[in-house]
C-alpha cells in the first residue's frame, strides 16, 4: 500500500500502545505527519523496511509487540538505524523525534 501524502509509515502488529502514544508524541512535536497502519507481518524489521520502502518521505516504523524498528529507504533490512526491544517511554518519544529529524535533515537526539 503505498500513499503519495508525505508521511512517515508506521507500520504495527498487536502493539504496545505505550510505545505508539510516545512515537506519535515524538513525530509530531517534529511537526511531521505520520501514518499508523495495522499489518499482518510479525516481525519488526520487515514491517519498518516496508513502511520505509513505501513512505514518500523515506522514513519508516515498524513495530511488533513490544519491538520497534526505525527504518530508512535504501538501508540493508538487517541494519536499521535504530532497533529497540520493550524500549521505554523515553526511549520511543526520541525515536518518533528522530525519525521526523532524519527526514528533515536534523541531527538525532541522543
Amino acid at each position: 500500500m503505498t500513499t503519495n501524502k508525505p508521511t512517515i509509515l508506521v507500520y504495527v502488529y498487536e502493539p504496545d500502545r505505550a510505545i505508539i502514544n510516545e512515537i506519535q508524541a515524538g513525530i509530531e512535536e517534529e511537526g511531521v505527519l505520520f501514518e499508523i497502519i495495522p499489518k499482518t507481518e510479525i516481525n519488526a524489521f520487515d514491517l519498518a523496511f516496508e513502511a520505509a520502502n513505501e513512505s514518500v518521505l523515506g522514513s519508516g516504523i515498524g513495530i511488533s509487540g513490544k519491538e520497534v524498528v526505525l527504518q530508512m529507504r535504501n538501508l540493508n533490512r538487517d541494519k536499521p538505524v535504530f532497533r529497540y526491544h520493550e524500549p521505554d517511554d523515553q526511549t520511543c518519544r526520541k525515536l518518533g523525534a528522530n525519525s521526523a529529524r532524519a527526514v528533515k535533515k536534523m541531527p538525532f537526539k541522543i
